[in-house]
């Protein structure tokens, strides 16, 4: 349940980020999330097309990057997925025992894309005699 305030968030992140990019629309949100995160993706993907509607936001689409959870080898330094049940370094030779990093617990918005008005439509439809097509006066 707690997704349901970080996709407003996310939202609100987006529409931000729009709005001082001067653009009519949100068109991708990308996020990393780590499986250690406790963040059900399903969950905001839910709750996203539900909020999103009549927000910039709406048909946005979100694409997720997971991040495995990585363990930190107290011998030899090497960062390595844990096996199942195994707390063991899986580098040959090694058999040091691997401790937990913050690697896997991430939750970030990593980039957000954006469209723009057209020039056409923010444009006034006259033209100065003489100027170069595109050369606006206010």
């Amino acid at each position: 349940m707690h997704e349901l305030p970080i996709t407003k968030r996310i939202i609100e992140i987006a529409e931000a980020h729009a709005a001082a990019q001067k653009s009519e629309a949100v068109t991708r949100i990308s996020l990393v999330v780590g499986a250690r995160s406790g963040i059900v993706v399903d969950s905001i993907l839910l709750y996203f097309d539900l909020i999103a509607k009549g927000t910039k936001c709406e048909n946005a689409e979100i694409c997720v990057e997971y991040v495995k959870p990585m363990l930190k080898c107290k011998a030899c330094g090497r960062l390595f997925e844990r096996k199942p049940f195994c707390f063991v370094c899986t580098f040959d030779g090694c058999n040091g025992e691997g401790e937990p990093t913050e690697i896997g617990t991430e939750f970030i918005v990593k980039s957000i894309e954006t469209r723009k008005t057209p020039a056409s439509a923010e444009a006034p439809s006259f033209v100065k005699e003489g100027r170069e097509r595109g050369n606006y006066y206010e």
